[in-house]
């Protein structure tokens, strides 16, 4: 196994070069620099990133906070995490990832205060969030995957869920539909103020009052069963719907199962669109679900690099960008039927 002794041989440049190319302590020039990484890359060598962090007071270590005690790690989300690991690894950096509930930012104060990461990137935001309020009180680096009530001096990237709403909405309402149920996450998720659920349902109200088209919310716990529960409610309560709209993956495969038990076909009885979700989710299903499909790749991407951004060069200019979904049809939402008789 080649030592940093053999690259500084190879090279031609002293042990103490080597150290000023890796971890950028001391400027050296840039043919240099160029001539140490060759006999890296000769050499096959990598250097110790302990001794890297050490040397460079940093620890090229980036921290994915991702609470989802209550979810867990599905489709979309593990895209995430891949995308942000992927992108960290590319721009020289080691990725951890940090599951604990954003009510609780102890464990994230702990990884900011005992020197473990240089950043952090936050998921899963709240209205008012308590964990950035903490580190904007530490003004240690930190970027989000979401938006909070109060961005001021916050580099984001979140989805457009207003706009990916209204598209759904409005296109349901093209193709006939007048009675529609949003099946959304829990009541109490609501009420923490979660963004997307706080930001979908103000948004399915608004576009339902411009489109004159009847419909309601319905909050729904994260597991089949609660999917199937609802599905019931929602025909006892509309019994003249639709179509149905859900932002709930977990609840998802009791919706389609429901559907089934109860008799409906997918789309000749009724229509079902997905949001925020990723388009593979949809394709479990037979028939496959259309999906208003999240670029979460695209995003873990863009939430590290403005991370990255904001430690190398801490005077870049505040970026805050939304990303809309975009529409996979995949044949589960049509034009409605006749009146159908309720089969619950």
């Amino acid at each position: 196994m080649a030592t940093i002794s053999d690259v500084a041989r190879v090279a031609g440049v002293s042990v103490s070069t080597v150290s000023y190319a890796i971890n950028g302590s001391r400027p050296i020039s840039e043919a240099t620099r160029l001539r140490v990484f060759a006999a890296m890359d000769a050499l096959s060598y990598q250097p110790h990133a302990m001794a890297r962090g050490l040397a460079s007071k940093r620890s090229r270590i980036l921290g994915l906070h991702f609470p989802m005690e209550d979810r867990g790690l599905g489709f979309t989300e593990l895209e995430f995490v891949v995308g942000a690991a992927d992108t960290a690894f590319a721009g020289g950096y080691h990725l951890i990832l940090s599951p604990l509930m954003s009510e609780q930012p102890r464990e994230l104060l702990q990884l900011t205060q005992q020197g473990l990461v240089d950043g952090v990137i936050l998921m899963e935001v709240l209205q008012d969030d308590p964990r950035v309020e903490a580190l904007r009180a530490l003004r240690f680096p930190f970027a989000m995957i979401g938006r909070c009530a109060d961005n001021r001096g916050i580099d984001y990237v979140d989805t457009d869920f207003e706009s990916t709403m209204s598209d759904a909405v409005c296109y349901l309402a093209a193709l006939g539909h007048t009675s529609l149920a949003y099946i959304t996450q829990s009541h109490q998720t609501f009420d923490s103020g979660y963004g997307p659920v706080v930001r979908t349902c103000a948004t399915f109200t608004q576009t339902l009052l411009q489109h004159d088209i009847a419909g309601a919310i319905y909050f729904c716990g994260a597991s089949a069963a609660d999917g199937n529960a609802i599905l019931r409610t929602i025909f006892e309560e509309q019994p003249a719907v639709t179509a149905l709209l859900a932002m709930n993956d977990r609840a998802l495969v009791g919706i389609v199962q429901g559907l089934d038990d109860l008799g409906y076909s997918l789309p000749a009885d009724i229509s079902l669109v997905t949001l925020v979700s990723s388009m593979r989710i949809g394709e479990l299903f037979r028939p496959p679900v259309t999906t208003f499909a999240v670029p979460s790749s695209e995003m873990a991407r863009l939430g590290v690099e403005l991370l990255i951004d904001r430690l190398e060069n801490p005077a870049h200019p505040i970026r805050q960008l939304l990303i809309p979904c975009t529409m996979v049809d995949q044949g589960s939402a049509a034009a409605p039927a006749h009146m159908h008789v309720v089969r619950v």
